[in-house]
């Protein structure tokens, strides 16, 4: 039996969700304060299905991403819950997490090259993970990476388990890292801007690799992004956060052509766009605010061309506009009563 018909997995988007995330927010303590930096987050990612968290740099995507994983510097704590295949995490500490993380979700980073130790071979650090959590002798494990390699696209795989870190592109080391992150056969894979740092073409090489494996092994995968382009390239469903908030969630085609956040629609006018933008790159005004700016009221109105007085009023919840058996749900005061495909032009 190859690995991959070893690790197959369940159709696309059937079964129980692999990752319930419900009601999660994130402190970080500075100095003698608590800050929150990520508030009342929820999504689920089921079998095979893709799901996007998309936004700017400082929306708290990667935060989301490292308490789902339990990687939080220990000056974090976690509110809500975070399940994994049906089992709560938050609570768990040490040996209990580490009976999760690897066997059942995995997450792989941006700038691989980071990740990977430049004194030990890519196969060693692959094998590793194999004897830390499946306790095989070392020959078994070598093996075993040399055939995650060969599954992740790594050409000669027997010869290049033994290379070092620097003699790989960064392509390559995202291929090593991918490669470890499935040692383990996890249900769950956190891909954080996997294509960060990387040429276009490796990108597009990347994401097609994580969706060749991912339909091989039933993966269910929460893709980290700022990019919508690869939201719709990639992703079943998104949510598209703000200011460490959640302000639209839905089905990739409802946020691309049912649009109902002014946030989502600044980001699809931001998209390089060759005719929408001859003259100049669409872009949103401002900046997302640090977290010890946040406001209790509409986060993004202050760049927000539909802001009215009713955007300041605390606790604005999602708010349920689905069209049809697809939820769809939206965090604005005026959702119903604006068009946002309307809120910017050039």
């Amino acid at each position: 039996m190859t690995l991959a018909q070893e690790l197959s997995g369940p159709a696309a988007g059937t079964g129980d969700p692999v990752l319930e995330v419900s009601g999660m927010s994130v402190d970080i303590r500075i100095d003698r304060d608590w800050v929150r930096i990520v508030e009342d987050v929820s999504l689920t990612v089921r079998p095979g299905e893709t799901v996007g968290l998309v936004g700017e740099s400082g929306s708290g995507k990667t935060v989301t991403s490292l308490a789902i994983m339990h990687l939080l510097p220990p000056n974090a704590r976690i509110h809500g819950s975070v399940r994994v295949n049906g089992r709560e995490l938050v609570g768990l500490r040490g040996r209990e997490l580490d009976r999760i993380r690897g066997p059942e979700m995995a997450m792989i980073f941006q700038e691989p090259r980071r990740s990977l130790n430049p004194a030990f071979t890519v196969g060693d650090q692959v094998a590793e993970s194999v004897r830390r959590h499946r306790r095989t002798d070392r020959r078994t494990a070598w093996r075993r990476a040399v055939e995650l390699f060969d599954l992740v696209g790594i050409p000669d795989p027997g010869r290049r388990a033994s290379a070092y870190p620097h003699e790989f592109s960064g392509g390559m080391c995202q291929r090593v890292m991918l490669a470890m992150a499935l040692a383990c056969e996890p249900q769950l894979l956190i891909a954080d801007e996997p294509t960060t740092a990387l040429d276009v073409t490796v990108q597009r090489q990347v994401l097609a690799l994580i969706g060749e494996v991912q339909e091989r092994l039933g993966l269910g995968v929460l893709l980290i992004t700022h990019d919508l382009g690869v939201v719709a390239e990639v992703c079943d469903r998104a949510a598209v956060m703000y200011a460490g908030r959640i302000s639209e969630q839905g089905p990739v085609t409802d946020l691309f052509d049912r649009t109902a956040h002014p946030y989502t629609a600044g980001l699809l006018h931001a998209m390089p766009d060759p005719v929408r933008h001859a003259d100049r790159m669409g872009s949103i005004p401002g900046m997302v605010p640090p977290p010890d700016q946040f406001v209790d009221g509409c986060r993004f109105a202050p760049r927000c061309p539909f802001a009215a007085d009713e955007c300041a009023a605390p606790g604005i919840a999602l708010r349920d506009v689905s069209v049809g058996a697809h939820e769809h749900t939206v965090r604005c005061a005026r959702s119903g009563e604006i068009r946002p495909a309307e809120a910017f032009h050039d």
